[in-house]
């Protein structure tokens, strides 16, 4: 492979959230790559750089273009550019998005374990949180879709936020699940807000499904959101895309954009962005092989050496779901254990709903002696947490 996923990138003193850790200490929770970002990236930044100049800008024309060629090579739909709107990130949008499509005390709908930001969208604006908890059985995940349908058929439901692929299972939703969730949503007069932020990453041999692709009532009742920013490891550029197919409905998200001053790109937003879809296929091509080999790593890690502890199987994203409860009943306790005694940070699964308490989440987005050494200090870990 031309491009370099191995070499280490000391972190620490660089103001990373996730690198903001004591010196013997590994952080495998954020979703955060480890990773450089695609040469061609750096390459952009470095031009407008050299400008010298960083004024206001505008979004032109060849953005929104490079965001639908890009959905068409990569995902098999092409989203006109007309759909589309730009906003500072994915999380700002579904925030913004909750306020301007639903009212204060209404019901916005998740699948439980589901990322816990989600909760703080809905929480911090005045609305209730409603899920329809994902059922697990026999180590997978599925839809109860009686469920579902009932809590959508609730009064005061108006929003649904739903995260395809799933984050934290790694879920790649078919087709056919996406049409049955689209139907109910429209029965019930139930917006669906998709964040697809993780859609890029799938398994080598695995793609995941847009939602608003899938036929027109998905398409016209759905606001999706997608970004760079996880794919190529920019994050911190904030720059994203709101794809709204249905007229109206893009109006009334793009008023709620510019009043919470979320359209404005920054000098590096632009350019990095058509840089990373235009330019970064193959860089992408190359992450997905080096993220499977290391969910592979860590499966065939944790059935030899940890065979209490079990991976849910998901092709998508680069983060691991364990289920931990043959450890413990409280992932928490183990989380704070692991850091103490190892130095290992991972994600406890309280975070991402109720029915997360005794499971954990660790990213394999990094280089491989660094997932090496994540593994050896969690079986290590647990080994004398279980003494």
């Amino acid at each position: 492979m031309p491009y370099d996923f191995e070499s280490p990138v000391d972190r620490r003193n660089t103001n990373s959230v996730k690198w903001d850790v004591k010196p013997n200490e590994l952080p495998l929770s954020i979703a955060d790559m480890d990773f450089r970002t695609a040469p061609e990236i750096v390459t952009a930044i470095q031009t407008r750089a050299q400008t010298g100049i960083f004024g206001y800008e505008e979004v032109p024309q060849s953005y929104f273009e490079a965001v639908a060629h890009w959905y068409r090579d990569q995902h098999d739909w092409q989203p006109k550019p007309e759909w589309m709107l730009f906003a500072t990130g994915v999380v700002p949008t579904i925030s913004s998005a909750v306020r301007r499509l639903s009212q204060i005390g209404d019901n916005v709908l998740i699948q439980s374990p589901v990322y816990n930001i989600f909760y703080n969208s809905i929480l911090n604006n005045g609305r209730h949180v409603l899920s329809s908890d994902l059922v697990y059985t026999d180590g997978q995940y599925d839809v109860d879709w009686a469920d579902l349908e009932t809590k959508m058929a609730e009064p005061l439901t108006s929003l649904m936020i739903f995260c395809n692929p799933h984050n934290p299972t790694g879920h790649i939703w078919s087709a056919d699940e996406l049409a049955r969730v689209g139907a109910l949503a429209a029965k019930h007069h139930v917006i669906v807000i998709a964040d697809e932020i993780h859609g890029d990453i799938t398994d080598t041999g695995y793609s995941y499904v847009p939602f608003a692709s899938v036929n027109d009532v998905n398409a016209q009742n759905s606001v999706t959101c997608v970004s760079p920013s996880k794919t190529f490891n920019v994050a911190a550029l904030h720059a994203a895309t709101v794809i709204v197919p249905n007229a109206n409905l893009r109006a009334v998200v793009n008023r709620g954009l510019n009043s919470d001053e979320l359209a404005e790109p920054n000098s590096f937003a632009i350019p990095v962005s058509i840089a990373a879809y235009g330019q970064g296929a193959q860089w992408v091509a190359e992450l997905r092989q080096v993220i499977t080999a290391h969910k592979k790593q860590l499966t065939e890690f944790v059935a030899t050496e940890l065979p209490q502890v079990h991976v849910i199987t998901g092709h998508a994203t680069y983060l691991m779901w364990l289920d931990v409860s043959a450890v413990t009943a409280d992932a928490a306790e183990l989380a704070v254990f692991l850091q103490q005694q190892t130095g290992l940070i991972i994600a406890d699964g309280n975070a991402y709903g109720p029915n997360g308490k005794t499971f954990i989440r660790i990213s394999v987005a990094c280089p491989t002696a660094e997932l090496t050494d994540g593994l050896t200090r969690l079986k290590n870990g647990i080994t004398a947490f279980q003494k």
